[in-house]
């Protein structure tokens, strides 16, 4: 970790943490081990990123998001608040779920806003937006804006 990385005092980061140049890291979070986070990323207050999640340069995650195992997040991504990710599709109380995680991965530029939930093992396409409060029950296509419960395709972003 570079002298170039804010973090304050009451987040935790665990050992064999990667952190680029240039990024925040809030209040009360948590980065825990074989995470790679990349430069001028922001991590808001109460964020989670679980072991070994990949998150890329520029993300922007707002408050209250624990992005698990299972999710990676590419460059220039934006998670709104609250936004939940899930990572095994089948989960029950009295069985473990280590190594069961389902990969999730949301592309370079997408936007995924408040409250939304993405079901794991979908893909969220690059530049596509997930309106607030949608679950992602299916991939989202490239430059694809969808919304709803379940969501659906309602318009398309224009470069």
């Amino acid at each position: 970790m570079s002298n170039n990385v804010f973090i304050h005092e009451s987040s935790y980061v665990d050992d064999n943490v990667t952190i680029g140049d240039g990024t925040k890291v809030w209040h009360f979070c948590h980065i825990q081990s074989g995470a790679t986070i990349g430069e001028n990323c922001s991590l808001g207050q109460n964020v989670n990123i679980a072991n070994n999640v990949k998150i890329g340069n520029g993300v922007r995650i707002q408050n209250n998001v624990s992005v698990y195992e299972g999710v990676e997040i590419e460059d220039n991504v934006f998670l709104g608040p609250s936004c939940v990710f899930t990572n095994v599709l089948l989960p029950r109380a009295d069985r473990s779920v280590q190594g069961r995680y389902v990969k999730t991965l949301v592309r370079e530029g997408a936007s995924l806003g408040a409250n939304c939930t993405i079901v794991c093992g979908h893909t969220i396409g690059r530049r596509a937006m997930v309106g607030a409060g949608a679950v992602v029950t299916k991939d989202v296509p490239d430059y694809a804006i969808v919304a709803g419960v379940p969501a659906k395709i309602i318009g398309k972003v224009k470069e």
